[in-house]
């Protein structure tokens, strides 16, 4: 079934838009810019390979990771490259849980000195943590370090970027990072290409994100992972109406309760919004 097109490029938040565009073969260079605007430099990327997505265990009962993107720099170095739309319970748990298994997979079966390759953790989020909700940092680097902060293990980093704290504009994109974190905030509403996005790596992006190059098949696929990122962020936005809702009704609920030894019923209902029933119930003592 063919859907009608109203926006001129995939949204890069879906499962199918990330995966498009950094997750295959022929694209495998938008993947190495990208990343190279958050990794360190001496651990910047030329060359890189997919891994399987699917990661297991040691043993057939252990629990197995299933990552949106998974890849190895040509000097060993591992990269898991993770979108998450929503808050998750425990999140920080899996991305430590998660990262494990390309720790584990260097391990040799004969003899071995332990030597490890870098892994990075990299998460897309388009949250905000509840600790980071009032600093202004976007991206935060994560690695082990001793009581005295400095580094004690160099070849184990997280880096989560929060997306909802980007808010430039076109007019005000500076670095190569920042017009990457525009697209992956904005590409749906862009109905061109416009002048901060010359460079080949976008000029590629940009073909490769038009949705009516798309296969009806593929189109189908798009819009089923769209309206499951839509529908995901309706609940989320829905959730946190009713979280706001519930905070002003229980804060009209104490004003009203400090206030019934001191005016008559009719003024805390005008002054709280609350009805006179509910007033009255209150000062009956009922709950």
């Amino acid at each position: 079934m063919a859907y009608p097109l109203q926006e001129r490029y995939i949204n890069l938040l879906t499962d199918f838009g990330f995966k498009r565009v950094f997750g295959s073969e022929p694209n495998k260079q938008l993947l190495i810019d990208f990343l190279n605007t958050l990794l360190p430099e001496r651990h910047r990327i030329q060359k890189l390979s997919y891994k399987s997505t699917e990661n297991l265990g040691n043993t057939p009962i252990d629990r197995k990771a299933i990552f949106d993107i998974y890849c190895q720099g040509e000097n060993g170095e591992r990269f898991i490259v993770e979108i998450q739309k929503a808050k998750q319970n425990f999140f920080k748990d899996r991305s430590v849980f998660y990262a494990s298994f390309p720790i584990q997979e260097q391990s040799l079966r004969e003899e071995w000195n332990f030597q490890l390759a870098p892994v990075y953790s990299i998460g897309i989020l388009d949250f905000i943590f509840d600790d980071h909700q009032h600093e202004a940092t976007l991206i935060h680097t994560v690695e082990l370090k001793n009581q005295h902060c400095d580094v004690f293990y160099d070849k184990l980093k997280f880096i989560y970027v929060e997306l909802p704290k980007f808010k430039k504009t076109l007019d005000q994109l500076e670095t190569h990072q920042d017009k990457w974190l525009y697209l992956l905030r904005h590409l749906p509403e862009l109905d061109d290409q416009p002048r901060p996005f010359q460079d080949a790596v976008f000029l590629q992006l940009f073909e490769i994100a038009e949705i009516s190059n798309f296969s009806p098949r593929e189109q189908e696929s798009y819009q089923s992972s769209l309206k499951y990122y839509r529908d995901l962020n309706n609940v989320i936005d829905t959730s946190r109406q009713e979280g706001i809702e519930e905070g002003r009704q229980a804060e009209k609920m104490a004003i009203a309760l400090a206030l019934l030894s001191k005016l008559p019923n009719e003024t805390i209902s005008q002054t709280t919004g609350l009805p006179i029933t509910e007033i009255e119930r209150l000062r009956n003592g009922d709950e």
